[in-house]
C-alpha cells in the first residue's frame, strides 16, 4: 500500500517511460530514410508482373488461361482477337491495382510463363499505368529480369523442374522394350 502511494505522489512509472524516451531522443535512428536509403528486395519478392521471354526472344506463355482460372482477385484477362488479316491476336491484360501479389499464378502457370519481380518502385496519378497489356508485361521482363537474373530467378522458384521427375530402379515401369531390357539384362547375370 505503502508503494503504491509513493508510485502515485512521484509518477515513478511516467519518470521511467520519459527517461527512456530521452535516452532514445538522442540516438541514431533506426528508420531508412527511402528516397536516400534504398534496399535491395529479398530473393523470391513479390513485385511487378512479367511475362517471360526466353533467349530467342519467343513468349513462354501458351494462353493456357491456368493463372486466369486460379486468380482470387480476377485481375487477368485471357482473350483472343483476330487483326485485320484475320490472323488470332492473344491479348493478356492484367489490372495490378486489384491484384494483391499472392502469385498463385506464378504457381500456376506450367510453363514459368507470368513472374513477380523484385521490383517495386512504381506508382502514378492515374490507373491507366496499372493496367498492364503483353506489351508491358514484355517490357517488365526486359527491364528487370533479363539475362542471366530471369534464369537465376526461374531456377530458384519455378518448380516443379523436370530433373524433379526422374526414375526409380523400384517405380513401376509401364514401357514394355524396357521390362524386356530389364529381363535380358538379369538373364545375363545369371
Amino acid at each position: 500500500m505503502i508503494r503504491k502511494l509513493i508510485n502515485k505522489i512521484f509518477f515513478i512509472e511516467i519518470l521511467q517511460g520519459m527517461a527512456l524516451t530521452l535516452s532514445k531522443l538522442f540516438s541514431h535512428a533506426v528508420t531508412r530514410q527511402y528516397p536516400d536509403e534504398r534496399r535491395d528486395a529479398m530473393p523470391g519478392f513479390r513485385g511487378l508482373h512479367a511475362l517471360v521471354q526466353n533467349a530467342d526472344g519467343t513468349l513462354k506463355c501458351v494462353h493456357c488461361g491456368a493463372c486466369q482460372a486460379v486468380c482470387p482477385s480476377k485481375c487477368i484477362r485471357l482473350s483472343i482477337t483476330k487483326d485485320a488479316e484475320g490472323k488470332p491476336v492473344k491479348n493478356y491484360e492484367l489490372e495490378l491495382l486489384r491484384c494483391v501479389f499472392c502469385a498463385l499464378c506464378v504457381e500456376a502457370c506450367p510453363y514459368g510463363a507470368i513472374v513477380l519481380t523484385e521490383h517495386y518502385e512504381y506508382c502514378d496519378d492515374s490507373r491507366e499505368p496499372f493496367r498492364m497489356t503483353k506489351p508491358k508485361l514484355l517490357r517488365n521482363w526486359e527491364a528487370y529480369m533479363a539475362g542471366d537474373k530471369g534464369e537465376e530467378y526461374l531456377k530458384k522458384f519455378w518448380l516443379p523442374k523436370s530433373e524433379d521427375f526422374v526414375e526409380r530402379e523400384d517405380q513401376a515401369v509401364f514401357d514394355k522394350s524396357r521390362i524386356e531390357k530389364k529381363k535380358a539384362s538379369e538373364r545375363s547375370v545369371k
